[in-house]
C-alpha cells in the first residue's frame, strides 16, 4: 500500500485538528481509493521464509499477524496519534481495554498508582480491586485538590491516573499543574480525555504523558462500535505497551477500525454542535433542578479552569433531583431523549449512574465521589435543543419539578 501526503509528518504538522480528523493517517492501494480500505484478514503471505524471518526480527517492515498489525487499524492509530499531538497510538478492543492496557503495562508488584477517586464506575473497579489484586497499592484522592497529588506521593509512586472532565461528577483537573509534579517526580500521567477527545482537549499540550480514550463514545459518536486507544510517545507504545498487547491480545477489529475512521471524518463538527446544544440545554436547566454540574456554565466552581483546558464545553454533563425515586420517575417520563448509559452519541441519551454505570461500586466509594442517588448524566446530541428542552421541560414537570 502507498502511504499518501496523511503520514508525512512535514505535512500534517501544519494542519489543523479538523483537518487532521479527515485526512490522517491515509494510506491506499494500488486502485487509488478514496475511502479507507477494509482489510479483513487475520494472517498474510510472504514471497520468501527470509522475508517472514526478517519481519519477525524486526529487521524489515511489513505485516505479521493482526494481532500485531492490521492496515485498516494502523490507519487509525496513526490518524488518532496525530490528532494528540502523539507520536504513537495503539488501537484496542473497547474504551476498557485501553484503560487496562496502559495501567497494567508499566505496572508491577510493589508500584503505587495516585487515581481520581472522581472516576468511570470501571475505571474505579481497576483502582479498587484488580490492582491490589496483583499487590498494586493505590490511593484514591479529589483530583480537583492540587495539594491532594503532592501529599499521596511515595517513594514508590508510579503513575497518576485520572479523567477531565470526570464521569459523571464532571470534577476538572488541572493538567499542566498534575503533569508538571508527575514529571518532576519521575511519575507517569495517564489521562482517560474520552470526554473531550483531542477535537476539544488535548492533554499532551499541559504535559501529559499517556492519554487514553474509550473511541466507542464521539470518535464513533453514532453508538455503532467497541474501541479504545492508547497515545504516548514512540518509546513508551513500542517498549512498553506493544510487548503487553502483543501477549494478551485486547486488540481491535479491523472493521471497528474503519467504522471510527469514517466517525472521525465528523467528529470536529459533531463536537462542536453538540457543545453549543448542551449549553443551551444546560442553561434551561440551571434553576430547575436543585443542582447541576456543566463546565460551560459559570456556576461551576471550575468553569474557568475548564474552559481554559477545553475549546468547548462538550456534550456531557450532570445534574441532582431530589433522589433515585425522582431521578427514575424524569427518565420514564422522556419521550425524545432515550434512557441509555452511553455517551458521545449523536442522540441524546440519559442515564442514572448509581444504577447503571457505577452500580459495581460500592456505596461508600460512590459517597466518596460524588455520585448520589439523585444524580442524572445526559449527553446531548445533535437534535435540535428546543426539542430537548421541551422534552426535558414535560419530563420534569412529570417528576415534581
Amino acid at each position: 500500500m502507498k502511504r499518501t501526503t496523511g503520514t508525512d509528518r512535514s505535512i500534517t504538522a501544519k494542519w489543523r485538528p479538523a483537518t487532521r480528523a479527515v485526512r490522517g493517517g491515509t494510506w491506499r492501494s494500488e486502485h487509488g481509493e478514496t475511502s479507507e480500505a477494509l482489510f479483513l484478514t487475520s494472517g498474510y503471505t510472504y514471497d520468501s521464509a527470509g522475508e517472514v524471518a526478517a519481519r519477525f526480527a524486526g529487521e524489515a517492515e511489513g505485516m505479521t499477524y493482526s494481532r500485531l498489525q492490521n492496515p485498516t487499524v494502523a490507519m487509525l492509530e496513526e490518524r488518532i496519534a496525530l490528532m494528540e499531538g502523539a507520536e504513537a497510538c495503539r488501537a484496542q478492543a473497547t474504551g476498557m481495554a485501553a484503560m487496562t492496557t496502559a495501567l497494567l503495562c508499566q505496572l508491577s508488584a510493589g508500584d503505587h498508582v495516585v487515581a481520581a477517586r472522581a472516576a468511570f464506575g470501571s475505571c474505579r473497579w481497576l483502582v479498587d480491586s484488580l490492582l491490589p489484586r496483583f499487590g498494586i497499592e493505590t490511593t484514591t484522592i479529589d483530583a480537583r485538590d492540587n495539594a491532594k497529588w503532592e501529599a499521596a506521593i511515595r517513594p514508590n509512586t508510579k503513575v497518576f491516573f485520572f479523567e477531565t472532565p470526570a464521569n459523571p461528577t464532571m470534577d476538572i483537573v488541572d493538567l499542566k499543574f498534575v503533569c508538571d509534579l508527575a514529571r518532576s517526580r519521575g511519575i507517569t500521567t495517564v489521562v482517560d480525555n474520552a470526554f473531550c477527545t483531542a477535537a476539544l482537549q488535548r492533554p499532551m499540550e499541559f504535559g501529559a504523558d499517556v492519554v487514553a480514550y474509550s473511541a466507542t463514545k464521539l470518535m464513533d459518536g453514532q453508538g455503532r462500535v467497541l474501541a479504545g486507544a492508547v497515545c504516548g510517545s514512540a518509546q513508551f507504545i513500542n517498549d512498553v505497551l506493544m510487548p503487553f498487547q502483543r501477549n494478551t491480545g485486547p486488540n481491535l477489529s479491523p472493521f471497528n477500525a474503519w467504522v471510527v475512521l469514517k466517525g472521525l471524518e465528523t467528529l470536529d463538527l459533531r463536537v462542536k454542535q453538540q457543545s453549543a446544544n448542551a449549553l443551551k440545554v444546560g442553561q434551561f436547566l440551571e434553576g430547575r433542578v436543585p443542582k447541576i454540574l456543566h463546565p460551560g456554565l459559570a456556576s461551576h466552581p471550575q468553569h474557568n479552569l475548564a474552559m481554559q483546558q477545553m475549546d468547548a464545553c462538550g456534550s456531557i454533563f450532570a445534574f441532582e433531583v431530589k433522589d433515585r425515586a425522582q431521578a427514575h420517575a424524569l427518565l420514564d417520563a422522556l419521550q425524545l431523549i432515550d434512557i441509555s448509559n452511553n455517551i458521545g452519541d449523536s442522540r441524546s441519551l440519559m442515564t442514572h449512574p448509581a444504577s447503571t454505570t457505577h452500580y459495581s461500586v460500592s456505596a461508600e466509594a460512590r459517597a466518596e465521589m460524588g455520585v448520589t442517588e439523585g444524580m442524572l448524566r445526559i449527553n446531548i446530541g445533535l437534535e435540535d435543543p428546543q426539542d430537548l428542552i421541551e422534552d426535558l421541560d414535560q419530563a420534569l414537570k412529570a417528576a415534581g419539578l
